[in-house]
């Protein structure tokens, strides 16, 4: 493997390796991954601010009282991933990575701005260490900008500066960028995914592995230790090593997607061990102890079942699971047990393909938001008590959503 190089993207190149003051944001895997604003403030003091996709737009919602705000035009299908910085949201466009502007925090409109980091097949978007990390599957670059260059988008038609590091072979895939500059990235080609490789703030390698097949999802957990989903177990890195962990399930125990605190060392992630099972729901989850370095894997109740977008991290470290009998169940990591259960919407099945709306779940402080697209509503839980205290009616089908905190 040989080091790529980095090219000019935006106005100027930023170093690597620059060390912001920023707080950390928890990393996201494909839309949906962790709560990315876990302990920020609840929407009736931060104005937060809803991204919802339909069939062929956006609704903006009021995170308070969940009364729509716009309905902004957009492509058929697209994904929203919170920019990290609580008031724009990353729109997967056929062009590139375009910036909605919900104006959470402030009494302004909402706008699908004309903004678009440009993207051959955008994909997965990571907010950490106060940087914002695009990924385009298409060639397999990244894509890093200064997550507080964000605030001064508002009426410009200047992207903010960025770097770009070029990819080697185009893949679906996802990069990481530390506080130190240290840059994670997967490895693979059309014809798979096999493993990753980790740079230092030169570009030079200084770990790689090839022994993580079908590479998906990553997640930073406390102290910056970065976790990548395998089919059969995970890599762990920390501190210029990586270490495998295998699923008790062999040759395949798949881990797609891992939501993450970065105030905790234990990583949720979900979990298949069937590849001919039928379908997009999982029964059962896993528990990565990245100061251990040890995976369990914890079978949920019956009739407890999810898809990818039904897993967020929110207060005290707790996984909430909103699960296909409508209720979130809250899994406490540290044990593995579910400690509560909240009644919200009316019992679902799961898609016909993972692109089909079905209910989701993201989290901002105590409040849970969660979709259901059965009766074209979206609800807000007080994860303190578990009361549905707002329900919002809304005009199209959710599909995706994505909080911008304020």
């Amino acid at each position: 493997m040989h080091t790529s190089p980095l090219r000019r993207a935006g106005l100027t190149a930023l170093t690597l390796g620059a060390v912001v003051t920023l707080a950390a944001c928890s990393s996201g895997a494909s839309a949906g991954s962790a709560s990315d604003n876990a302990g920020d403030s609840s929407p009736a003091e931060a104005g937060a601010r809803l991204a919802v996709s339909y069939d062929g737009g956006i609704l903006v919602l009021d995170g308070e009282t969940l009364e729509t705000v716009a309905d902004l035009e957009a492509e058929q299908f697209t994904r929203l991933n919170p920019a990290g910085d609580g008031r724009h949201v990353m729109v997967t466009m056929s062009e590139g990575f375009q910036v909605l502007d919900t104006a959470a925090g402030t009494t302004g409109d909402a706008e699908l701005t004309d903004l678009v980091f440009e993207a051959d097949a955008p994909g997965h978007v990571v907010r950490h260490g106060g940087k914002t990390i695009l990924y385009a599957d298409g060639t397999s670059d990244t894509t890093i900008f200064e997550t507080a260059d964000l605030a001064g988008l508002a009426g410009s038609d200047e992207l903010p500066e960025t770097e770009t590091v070029e990819g080697v072979e185009a893949h679906h895939g996802v990069s990481v960028v530390l506080e130190d500059g240290t840059f994670l990235t997967t490895v693979g080609n059309a014809d798979g995914r096999n493993g990753i490789a980790v740079r230092d703030a030169s570009g030079a390698v200084i770990a790689e592995s090839d022994q993580c097949p079908g590479v998906h999802g990553e997640g930073t957990a406390e102290n910056e230790v970065v976790v990548f989903g395998c089919e059969n177990g995970a890599l762990i890195y920390s501190d210029g090593e990586i270490v495998k962990v295998d699923s008790p399930d062999q040759p395949y125990g798949r881990i797609g997607n891992a939501y993450v605190s970065e105030t905790s060392p234990i990583i949720v992630g979900d979990y298949k061990n069937d590849p001919d099972a039928e379908g997009y729901l999982l029964d059962a989850v896993t528990l990565i102890d990245t100061a251990a370095q040890t995976l369990e894997v914890v079978e949920l109740p019956e009739g407890v079942e999810y898809t990818f977008r039904d897993v967020a991290r929110g207060p005290a470290d707790l996984a909430y699971i909103l699960a296909t009998d409508g209720s979130i169940h809250v899994l406490d990591p540290a044990t593995g047990e579910i400690t509560d259960s909240f009644p919200v919407i009316e019992a679902w099945e799961g898609p016909a393909e993972w692109q089909d709306a079905h209910p989701a779940i993201v989290i901002s402080g105590e409040i849970a938001y969660v979709t259901e697209p059965a009766a074209n509503r979206v609800h807000a839980v007080d994860l303190s008590t578990g009361d549905v205290i707002a329900t919002g009616d809304l005009e199209a089908t959710p599909n995706e959503i994505a909080v911008a905190a304020g």
